[in-house]
Order: C-alpha cells, then structure tokens, then sequence
C-alpha cells in the first residue's frame, strides 16, 4: 500500500467535503479502537475543526482508558482539536426504567441500544458545532458481515475508511503514528458489560472475513477451519444485508396515483 498517498486522499477528500457542505468540521466517537482512532485523526490533518466525543456507557476500564489516551494524543499534536466527555450511563439507565423487561432482558436490544444513544448525541454535538458526524466503520463491517448498529454507529454522515479492511486500517494507523496501546488491542463494539471482542462475537478474525470476502476459488479444496470462515461470512453477510441495502420503498403503480 502507498500509505503516504491513501492519507494524503482521504484528507483531501474530507477538507474537500467539508467545504462544499460549508461546515466547520467534524465529530466523531471515540471508542477506544482502532478504527475510531484513525478515523479522528485523519479528521485532525485536515486542519479543519475536529470535536471528539468519550461517550461512556459502564465502560471498561481498559477501553475508557485507551479513548482517553488517544484524545489527549491528538489534542497535543493537533491544536484543532476540542473534546468532551458525555457520560451517557444514567441517561442509559433512565430507558432501562423506562423500558419493558423483556426489553431490558434482551442483550442485543439494550446493546443496539447503547450505540443508538450515542448516535442521537453526535448528532446533537453536530448540529450544535456546525459539523458533520464522521462514521468509523471499515470495509469488512460496512460491506461484508454488517458488523454494526443500523441508526446507531451506521448513522452517520459520511465514512472516510470505508474503503479500507482492517488489515489496511491497521497497517495505516501504525504508519500515521496511532498510540500502540490501541494497536495492539482486541478489536471490540463495547457494546457489552463485559469484554468480548469481535472475533468472540463473529467466530472469526477480521484477516479471516478479509480472505472470506474476496474468495472465489474451488471450495473443494478447502480446510476445514476455511469451510467455516466462509460459512460464518456468508451467514453474517447475508442476515445483515438489510444493513447494507438502501431502506426498501413501497412502489405505488402510477394508476392507482391517478
């Protein structure tokens, strides 16, 4: 990869977007991984305004901490970026009062949930700064196994590492000068009270995916742990493609509009 080029583009692109939107700059979560840190710095090169948001929900210690690192890293080394710290735990126990208990009882509802809360005070800190929500999604979760919350961190205005797997994301981050604390971590939503990671959740690791979306071979010659990848794939791509597919409209016959 030409990483001095790739950066250089997505820059150009971002500082391009913003001025024909005429904002001032962006927001973006920062979660603690990878993916959200890249994205935050980036944002930062463009010398436009970048605001970060820590958005806390009983976090772990370790994530809370990572977040926290990489803000201050960037503030030091970039004087356009601004942060606030929302600690959005009692507001999530507010809706779990609210909620019905079989509601609350339902792990994923309550995870998704946690995403979507912070993706309504993105958009508050947005609109509020005059700035566009950066989504920090990469290709393997935005286009190949859905790996992410529809109107939760799917809600965003733009997505500058789309384009890239994680391997590309990672390999870009070391080169860019990310803090190796986040390097080296397990990828994770952190959508749960505990710490399971992606691959626990999906059953495969993020270079496994990358191999699985690109494979168009003879599956007879297969290894057993290959078979499973791509089954594991094709079953997250397929179930999650409600995700990746534009919001299915009602067509009304023009004879029944006359």
């Amino acid at each position: 990869m030409h990483l001095n080029k790739i950066s250089e583009h997505i820059v150009n692109w971002l500082s391009d977007y913003c001025d024909k939107a005429k904002v001032s700059g962006f927001v973006i979560g920062v979660s603690g991984g990878v993916d959200s840190a890249l994205t935050s710095l980036l944002c930062a090169k463009t010398n436009k305004k970048v605001i970060l948001l820590s958005m806390p929900i009983r976090q772990t210690t370790k994530e809370f901490q990572r977040a926290n690192d990489h803000i201050e890293d960037l503030k030091n080394r970039f004087p356009n970026v601004i942060s606030f710290e929302i600690n959005l735990t009692d507001s999530f126990a507010q809706l779990e009062k609210d909620f019905a208990s079989y509601v609350v009882s339902n792990q994923l509802a309550m995870a998704n949930s946690r995403a979507r809360l912070r993706m309504l005070t993105l958009y508050a800190y947005g609109q509020a700064n005059n700035c566009l929500v950066v989504g920090t999604g990469n290709k393997v979760e935005d286009f190949g196994v859905g790996f992410y919350t529809k109107y939760g961190d799917g809600g965003v205005d733009i997505s500058p590492i789309a384009d890239l797997t994680k391997s590309q994301v990672w390999e870009l981050a070391k080169y860019l000068g990310v803090i190796n604390s986040i390097i080296i971590a397990k990828p994770t939503d952190g959508l749960f009270e505990d710490e399971r990671s992606d691959e626990d959740q999906i059953g495969a690791t993020y270079p496994e995916l990358e191999w699985a979306m690109n494979f168009d071979q003879n599956e007879s010659e297969l290894s057993e742990r290959e078979t499973e990848v791509l089954k594991i794939y094709r079953r997250l791509n397929n179930s999650n493609r409600h995700k990746m597919e534009p919001i299915p409209v009602c067509k009304i016959p023009l004879q029944y509009l006359s």
